[in-house]
């Protein structure tokens, strides 16, 4: 976390002419996502131009890496993009409880991220979109980015995140693709799926001459292609789109039939009242392709909300049947340094229709979505999953994870915390709580309810397991943890650095809920067959390679029942 890296100071003038100096260095308190709110999704870390996609009951935003970048002095810069050359992503099953899923090393020349770069004829990859098709019967995942301003290239993998590879070894658009002559950025792509399977590729943006009042209001900039079957190729040339006062930003989505290309609203000259700078733009029309006709605006500039403007980058999405943007705005760089300085960090909120079609100005703001369902405490739980924090960080683990690089939470000291929000215990509630830990130096995690302050209804001790990557399950009782509670997780210890890292916890109930019941593959015999006892009613969670999950009961005539769970495996 910045604040522990700088010893950052805000000083006031005072009327009397006393300057007073203040640490914002607070481990203990939230700096921008505070409890109670949803917006921005994450604190922990920054990520800009956010894309949505959802799948297997998540909805998995991908971001451009922001990242602080320095001076010499070790002040911080103004965000000159260097940093780009990553894709972050989040997930969350209810809007507010959001995993981190790492980072995506993707532009791979000149040794970026250090040699392990995917597209390794890419410098950056900036404003990514996904898609998802199946193929072949089979799930496909589509990672479309920008290199820079120079073209648009693409990633695959056979789950939301990842591993991914690079198909084509060279970009997918670049200014040589016929009907590209003329755009001045070639960024910010934009992808849909029909619903006959076909694909569509938006990209584009720039004013060809500032200085001239037409290229300001048309710069036909933007342009759409078709796809080829697989994602991965495209057909015939692309067409304009005539976007008025485009700057950038290219989205499209489609509602009751109709497919709206929405996008930044350019800043240069002057403009007329329905195209106002700095906003998101919407056109509709009843081709993929177009033509699209001007219908309004629907989202103002970041500054309007939060004191603190920049470009504007969005995606419109659907999700358990409500609409939403995410959009991006410099609220945690502003939290953090007092001055965005360009940094940007991801929102949500609420999309509405009018019955004409039209939508409704969204009202940008830090409280966000409330909490569309409770969150299983009784299944494991990552510890990069969270809807508050105050003073960590994440970062690879060597932990087993999913099918792609797992995740822990590190830079703990004493008063830290994460939390989430409405895990429900039920009316028996939990028995335990287990975590997967690693140290050198050892502490505590308290476990408190509703705040970092809230009740305290057990204490887990850590202890040194040997190293910081040395990993150890430890367990301690719980008392008094019923219903839908708000969970903090609080860190305590003595010593100026990292206490402990956590990868993983998970609850156990008290008898008459969950069993908790963990079977281990190698409990099986020879023939692959585990022999054990269940009790009613049986809970649990079917776990899928995208690391989604889905939970479950099962209640049975007879309080308890033998079973005999058959398996299979193979030599490697």
């Amino acid at each position: 976390m910045i604040r522990k890296c700088l010893a950052l100071f805000l000083s006031f003038t005072l009327l009397l002419g006393v300057s007073l100096v203040l640490s914002v260095d607070a481990a203990n308190r939230p700096l921008a996502k505070l409890p109670g709110n949803s917006n921005p999704l994450v604190d922990h870390k920054l990520g800009a131009d956010p894309y949505s996609l959802v799948y297997g009951g998540r909805v998995y935003v991908y971001m451009s890496s922001d990242t602080y970048v320095y001076n010499n002095d070790g002040s911080i810069k103004d965000n000159d993009f260097s940093a780009l050359d990553r894709i972050q992503v989040i997930s969350s099953a209810d809007m507010v409880n959001w995993t981190d899923h790492g980072t995506i090393p993707v532009a791979g020349a000149n040794n970026k991220n250090n040699g392990r770069g995917i597209a390794k004829w890419a410098s950056n990859s900036w404003a990514p979109a996904i898609a998802h098709k199946k193929l072949n019967g089979k799930d496909k995942f589509f990672l479309y980015f920008a290199n820079g301003g120079a073209g648009i290239g693409v990633l695959t993998a056979d789950t939301p995140i990842g591993p991914w590879t690079d198909p084509l070894g060279k970009a997918l658009v670049t200014h040589s693709t016929p009907g590209m002559a003329g755009v001045t950025w070639l960024f910010d792509p934009a992808v849909l799926v029909d619903d006959d399977g076909t694909g569509y590729l938006y990209s584009g943006g720039g004013i060809p001459n500032e200085s001239d009042p037409a290229s300001i209001a048309n710069p036909k900039t933007a342009r759409v292609i078709k796809l080829g079957a697989d994602m991965i190729s495209v057909v015939g040339s692309t067409t304009t789109i005539d976007a008025p006062y485009l700057f950038e930003d290219s989205g499209i989505h489609k509602y009751n039939g109709k497919y709206y290309y929405s996008y930044c609203i350019n800043f240069a000259g002057t403009h007329p009242p329905q195209y106002p700078a700095g906003e998101i733009g919407y056109m509709v029309g009843d081709n993929p392709m177009g033509p699209f006709t001007y219908k309004g605006h629907f989202l103002k500039n970041p500054y309007t909300f939060f004191g603190v403007g920049g470009n504007n980058h969005h995606a419109v999405f659907n999700f358990k049947n409500e609409w939403y943007v995410v959009y991006h705005a410099q609220t945690v760089s502003k939290a953090q340094i007092g001055n965005g300085k360009g940094y940007r960090s991801p929102h949500i909120n609420k999309l509405v229709y009018n019955t004409d079609g039209s939508i409704q100005e969204v009202q940008g703001n830090m409280t966000g979505i409330a909490q569309l369902s409770n969150l299983n405490p009784y299944t494991r739980v990552e510890a990069e999953t969270m809807a508050w924090q105050a003073g960590i960080t994440t970062e690879p683990t060597q932990a087993t994870g999913g099918p792609v690089s797992n995740l822990n939470v590190t830079n703990i000291h004493n008063g830290d915390w994460v939390a989430v929000g409405k895990a429900d215990f039920g009316s028996t509630g939990a028995k335990t709580f287990k975590a997967n830990v690693a140290t050198n130096v050892g502490g505590s995690i308290e476990v408190r309810l509703d705040s970092e302050t809230g009740p305290l209804v057990g204490t887990l001790k850590v202890p040194s397991t040997g190293g910081m990557q040395t990993w150890r399950e430890v367990e301690t009782t719980i008392n008094n943890a019923t219903g839908v509670r708000n969970i903090y997780l609080v860190f305590t210890g003595t010593g100026n650095g990292n206490l402990f890292n956590l990868d993983a916890w998970q609850f156990t109930p008290n008898t008459g809920s969950n069993t908790g019941t963990k079977v281990e593959a190698e409990n099986m015999n020879i023939g692959g067959t585990y022999a054990g006892k269940i009790s009613t009613p049986f809970d649990g969670a079917a776990l899928y390679a995208t690391a989604d999950y889905a939970s479950y009961s099962q209640y049975f005539a007879n309080p308890t029942h033998n079973i005999s769970v058959r398996g299979g495996f193979k030599q490697c």
